[in-house]
């Protein structure tokens, strides 16, 4: 058994979640489930970043203080990590009293140190995403990412040494290259590096949310300083005991393409600076898009997860998230992309091929799955051996639309079967009973072995399709050494329940 720990960013409380949280914490999700398949002791974050300026102007406008309104904003982002069926181990708030005096323990030990130093700054900043720009890094003078024109700042503020960094994180990323994938962020985090990195401002003195300053609490901790802080203090107080030596270094970091510069750069100098060992990985997702645009509150251009899934189902959106759109990359997003999945996929290649398998197991051998055939399953066997070696590599890629797609290719290939052996015709030849049993437990045991490989993405679906072919699904039947043709005995009983996605109109 090894241990796997998997972060989520920690969401920004500035407004309600959109389907782009949605997304990241879904995709850990699955990494988290996969790696209990595989028996690993898994530990699995999320959370809400829940300082800084743009949260103490949300609550401002509603005529609310800071703390009302982030322990209102955390109520949401907690449901929606529930209501994606997400099976996070801890879910952090960056207010927690535990939280706010480990990040000022670390601070004071880089001040002690003599990585921190007082200096005044004047610089464009932009407060939707809590950074200063040089004039070369704007969009026709405005920031990036939110499409705002940042202001000009003026403040003495404390300073993290992070030039002093530069050729450490470029030698670990040298010999790393697998540091941040995939690589074309890679080769982006290491162009910015190259450039040369400048100190950075790690206090903010013209504003009270946050975490003070340990030795000046007339000004506050950096919000990213303080949010990138959080994969680690978690593990210091999310149990009785510390679990930061079991689970440190994170295997995983999971984050979009707009922070990438935070993480790959800020972060990894902290931890040096620190003594402590780099993530293993940093992998990029990119953006969902709707219209040719990057979903964002700033933008007003969001679809609300809760409305899809009330409408689809969970499991219809946990699979379409990796299904539409590669992961790693930018995708469009639709409701009528949705729809064409659904119908196509889901309710004719999944849930339309266990209707017809158990329809036929009833019909001509009275419910009861017949014993494995002598001969393995012949092609099927030879693609299921294949699906779990690629599928194991695919995987080990962080590739989970790629894993789902392999996983799919397997699911058509039992709807090709079904139609090449054509058991209706076998069944109404008396003396081919014996091939007709191999068909019918061919594809039974087809679909328990779908069912292994989706769990990650479809738990419910899948605990449904065993709980339909008459296999207890208890925890044991989920993990992937059972996924091997073969495993299933014959004698079980199908218990047909309703249709797995009944087709939309």
């Amino acid at each position: 058994m090894s241990e796997f720990y998997v972060t989520t960013p920690i969401y920004y409380v500035n407004d309600v979640p959109h389907i782009g949280h949605a997304y990241t914490t879904i995709a850990a999700d699955v990494l988290a489930r996969y790696h209990r398949q595989l028996g690993d002791d898994v530990f699995f974050l999320t959370g809400t970043d829940e300082h800084g300026n743009p949260a103490a102007q949300a609550a401002a406008r509603r005529g609310l203080s800071p703390q009302q309104h982030v322990d209102e904003m955390v109520v949401k982002f907690k449901a929606l990590v529930e209501q994606v069926n997400a099976t996070n181990d801890f879910f952090i708030r960056t207010t927690d009293s535990e939280h706010c005096a480990k990040v000022q323990a670390f601070i004071q030990n880089l001040y002690d140190q003599g990585d921190i130093y007082r200096r005044s700054y004047r610089g464009l900043y932009c407060s939707s995403c809590e950074a200063f720009y040089a004039e070369k890094d704007l969009v026709d003078g405005k920031c990036p990412d939110h499409g705002t024109e940042p202001q000009t700042v003026e403040e003495e503020n404390y300073f993290f040494r992070l030039s002093r960094y530069q050729e450490r994180i470029l030698d670990h990323m040298e010999q790393h290259p697998e540091f941040i994938m995939p690589e074309s962020r890679f080769n982006e985090a290491r162009s910015f590096i190259t450039q040369g990195l400048e100190d950075i401002s790690i206090s903010r003195a013209s504003l009270q949310w946050g975490v003070p300053i340990p030795w000046d609490e007339s000004q506050v901790v950096y919000v990213w300083v303080d949010a990138l802080l959080n994969y680690i203090t978690a593990l210091q107080y999310a149990r009785e005991e510390d679990l930061l030596e079991r689970f440190w270094p994170v295997d995983y970091h999971l984050m979009g393409k707009d922070i990438l510069k935070f993480h790959a750069v800020i972060w990894p100098a902290m931890l040096i600076a620190a003594g402590m060992e780099l993530p293993r990985h940093l992998f990029i997702h990119g953006y969902l898009l709707m219209g040719g645009e990057k979903m964002s509150k700033t933008r007003g251009n969001v679809l609300d997860p809760f409305e899809v899934m009330d409408k689809y189902g969970v499991d219809a959106f946990r699979f379409y998230c990796f299904r539409e759109v590669t992961f790693g990359q930018d995708g469009v997003v639709s409701l009528e992309g949705f729809e064409n999945r659904y119908n196509s996929e889901l309710a004719n290649d999944l849930g339309n091929l266990l209707s017809r398998t158990l329809a036929m197991i009833l019909k001509y051998r009275g419910g009861v799955i017949p014993e494995p055939p002598p001969d393995s399953g012949g092609d099927l066997f030879a693609a299921a051996t294949r699906l779990g070696e690629e599928f194991a590599a695919s995987m080990s890629r962080v590739d989970l639309s790629g894993s789902l797609e392999l996983v799919w290719r397997f699911v058509r290939s039992l709807n090709k079967y079904v139609e090449d052996m054509a058991p209706w015709k076998l069944a109404k030849e008396p003396d081919r009973g014996t091939e007709l049993n191999a068909v019918l437990y061919n594809l039974a045991e087809g679909l328990r072995l779908s069912a292994v490989f989706l769990h990650p993405y479809m738990p419910d679906t899948t605990l449904e399709i065993l709980g339909q072919l008459g296999i207890t699904p208890g925890s044991g039947e989920i993990m992937l050494q059972q996924a091997e043709w073969g495993r299933m005995p014959g004698g079980a009983e199908v218990q047909p329940g309703k249709p797995l996605f009944p087709k939309l109109d």
